[in-house]
């Protein structure tokens, strides 16, 4: 069974930058033939897109505007590796983040909801000070 990990800080203070990491325990998919999002789910509220990287042209797909200027997805194909880097981080982004894999970046329009081929347990992200 595929199985995807994230892992990162956990905690952060306002304005600080943050990576998180996805890894495949087992190796048995390859982060090039996929593309790779990032989702977050906060307390009482609903799954949120963060954001996706095509596995056809390697193109960033933004969920939030907010997230262009602060967040930026990246993937090492050599070490199977998906990462997520969040500049600028804001309180308002405290949530569990999940790494997920499928064949497309899923429209905005279906994000919330969208089944994935693949998805990790989720890290929590915490911006207090």
């Amino acid at each position: 069974q595929v199985q995807l990990q994230e892992s990162g800080p956990g905690l952060v203070k306002p304005s600080q930058t943050l990576s998180l990491t996805c890894t495949v325990s087992d190796g048995s998919i390859t982060t090039s033939y996929y593309a790779w999002s990032w989702f977050r789910q906060a307390p009482g509220k609903e799954r949120e897109g963060v954001i996706c990287v095509s596995a056809a042209d390697g193109s960033t797909k933004y969920y939030a505007d907010s997230g262009k200027a602060r967040f930026t997805i990246s993937k090492d194909n050599a070490k199977n590796t998906v990462f997520l880097q969040m500049n600028s981080l804001k309180p308002d982004d405290t949530a569990v983040y999940y790494c997920a894999a499928d064949s497309i970046c899923p429209p905005m329009s279906v994000v919330k909801v969208y089944k994935y081929d693949y998805v990790g347990q989720g890290t929590q992200v915490t911006v207090s000070s």
